[in-house]
């Protein structure tokens, strides 16, 4: 007779209670993957137009390219060896750019381009431009047949000539009085004199950044040279900046400040020579901000030896300050729902780096914490956000 087997014990309830979970943990486990998966999938949808170009050691791939008038996307891949731009350039002027690409990452640029004939720059200013044909669209030719009456734009872009006019006399006072100091070979001095003539540039920074070949040279970090702080070509601000704060020594330096002083009165000049178009007086102070929202604000990159960041973010600020309160009677009319949320986000930007202010300016931004320097970042973008709807706002995001 066989011995009858025992019926299965009955799990404890509380192995059943874990199970039950195990199950419901898997089960939200897939549908996150499932929505995960789902988003990507419409971002690659929403961004299949994007053109790909990868920057190498000394070239771009492709370094010829061509796309229709209106809205792109660019995704630029790092495969070189270090941090470094790329442009969008009309002539002399910057129509897009991205700085600080890192190695081995990637970044989006969206443009939106008339039809023409570009160039682009490619990583390091001694690499080979490519070039960037715009072919004509029906909504290319139907927007440039629609542009808003120029009339109401002519106040403030005349205001914002007297700015740069201003601002540009600053400018080159004091790079004078920094390049006295520096040959006269007062190292302590030039220090000191570094400051003020640096926030006189930033305050010039989104409009002087159009000029790509001028700014280059007054205003290109180490990193797009090829032999970066031994290179020749590496003069301009950064040049006087390393040896005045890193080598602390002004040997050879006597011609580099010269040179740069010849720049910035030419900046000056261009600056007023140079039409801006009403769609790019909001934009080029936006891109600005943006940048520092998306790079310069984290890494300290801008101003590696003198760790005067906050002195630059000041600046470019009180450019964007500038270009509110001229386009003020404007949106007053037209746009009234925008003036709120900008002010409120400019007043934001200002008092978090006010919060940082000490008696003879700003503190180093060598002791401004990450975190902290997140939230600057992130009071930048706001502001750049808000700058950025102004243009459709009025009309001019179409042209």
């Amino acid at each position: 007779m066989s011995t009858p087997i025992p019926p299965a014990a009955t799990p404890p309830r509380a192995l059943r209670w874990a199970l039950a979970g195990s199950v419901i943990v898997m089960i939200a486990a897939g549908g996150l993957f499932y929505y995960a998966s789902q988003l990507a999938a419409s971002k690659r949808q929403a961004n299949h137009n994007e053109v790909l170009v990868t920057i190498n050691a000394h070239s771009c791939e492709p370094n010829a390219l061509t796309v229709p008038a209106g809205k792109a996307s660019f995704r630029i891949v790092n495969h070189s060896d270090r941090a470094v731009e790329w442009e969008i350039l009309d002539g002399v002027l910057v129509v897009e750019e991205r700085e600080n690409i890192a190695p081995g990452l990637s970044q989006i640029i969206n443009a939106n381009l008339l039809p023409g004939d570009y160039a682009i720059t490619c990583g390091l200013l001694s690499n080979p431009r490519g070039t960037l044909h715009v072919t004509p669209t029906a909504a290319s030719d139907a927007a440039a047949k629609a542009k808003p009456s120029m009339v109401a734009f002519i106040g403030p872009l005349s205001e914002f000539r007297v700015y740069l006019s201003s601002q540009g006399n600053a400018l080159i006072q004091s790079v004078s009085a920094l390049q006295q100091a520096i040959d006269a070979g007062d190292l302590s001095q030039a220090q000191a004199l570094y400051l003020p003539a640096r926030a006189a540039y930033q305050r010039l920074a989104p409009a002087a950044q159009r000029l790509a070949e001028l700014d280059n040279r007054i205003n290109a970090r180490a990193d797009y040279f090829e032999k970066r702080e031994q290179d020749p070509g590496f003069v301009g601000f950064h040049r006087l900046e390393y040896a005045l704060f890193q080598q602390r020594n002004l040997a050879g330096l006597a011609p580099i400040a010269q040179r740069l002083l010849t720049d910035v009165t030419s900046l000056k000049q261009q600056l007023l020579a140079q039409s801006l178009p009403p769609e790019q007086l909001v934009s080029i102070v936006a891109r600005n901000l943006h940048s520092l929202a998306d790079g310069r604000a984290g890494s300290g990159e801008e101003e590696r030896y003198s760790h005067s960041d906050l002195n630059g973010f000041a600046g470019n600020l009180q450019a964007a300050r500038k270009v509110v309160e001229l386009l003020r009677p404007l949106l007053s009319k037209s746009a009234a729902s925008l003036l709120p949320p900008l002010d409120s986000a400019v007043t934001e930007l200002a008092a978090e780096l006010n919060g940082f202010k000490v008696a003879d300016g700003y503190t180093s931004y060598d002791s401004v914490s990450a975190e902290q320097r997140k939230q600057i970042a992130n009071k930048a973008k706001a502001v750049a956000d808000a700058l950025d709807g102004i243009d459709p706002a009025l009309g001019l995001s179409g042209l």
